[in-house]
Parts: structure tokens; sequence; C-alpha cells
């Protein structure tokens, strides 16, 4: 079993999508018309991707999550090189926090675009 995909709705995907390309080396599996007149951005790798939406209509912003219920707090992403993407992270404009060695990795997190948490981890 894998997690094929997990739908998030963003203001704009085209760029949420190229600023995720550039951080995690991610592509552009598909795009186009949506549901309610809306338009998605899948990226991704072979195996999972984030799709990213938008609504054909005004959107209102959510705010803290981790007090409701099916509130998304944060998407983690496996990376062979943790020290890179963190460079790439900071490239993109936004700054790494909660750096931790555990058992069996290592993990940072960023809020990315829209908001969005993302933790970064490494088992290499």
């Amino acid at each position: 079993m894998h997690l094929e995909h997990v739908n998030i709705t963003v203001p704009d995907p085209e760029a949420s999508a190229a600023k995720l390309a550039k951080i995690f080396g991610w592509k552009i599996r598909w795009q186009g018309a949506a549901i309610n007149d809306g338009y998605s951005v899948h990226i991704g790798d072979d195996a999972s991707y984030l799709a990213l939406y938008r609504p054909g209509r005004p959107l209102e912003p959510m705010g803290e999550t981790y007090s409701y219920v099916g509130g998304i707090n944060h998407v983690g992403v496996v990376v062979d090189d943790l020290s890179a993407t963190e460079a790439r992270v900071n490239d993109a404009g936004y700054t790494p926090h909660n750096h931790a060695d555990y058992e069996p990795g290592e993990r940072f997190y960023f809020d990315g675009p829209d908001g969005i948490e993302f933790e970064v981890v490494s088992y290499a």
C-alpha cells in the first residue's frame, strides 16, 4: 500500500506547483479543468502527488487546523538529501524550523506555499 495523492485547495495551483517543483524536484503529472468550475495541477513523482485545486469561487482562509476535524496539519515528504532540500527551501524564501534528529532519521519543517506546512524527512 502507498498513498497516491492528497487534494488541497489553494488560490493559485500553477504558482504553488512551480515553487514545489523547485524545492522537491517534482514534475507536473496533469493539469486542467476540475469540479465546480475549478482548475487543478497534479504535482509529484511517478508514485504520488499533490492535487492542487482552485475552485471557481472565492476562497476563505482556514486558519489553524490542529483543532478541526479533517484539518490537514502538514504534508510529510521523504528526501534523500536533507541539507540540499533545506538549501532549496531557503532559496525559495521559506524558513525551515523545528529541526530534529530521531531514530531512524532527521527532519525539519517549513511553512510553504499557501501556508501549507511541510515536514521534510530523510532516512539516509
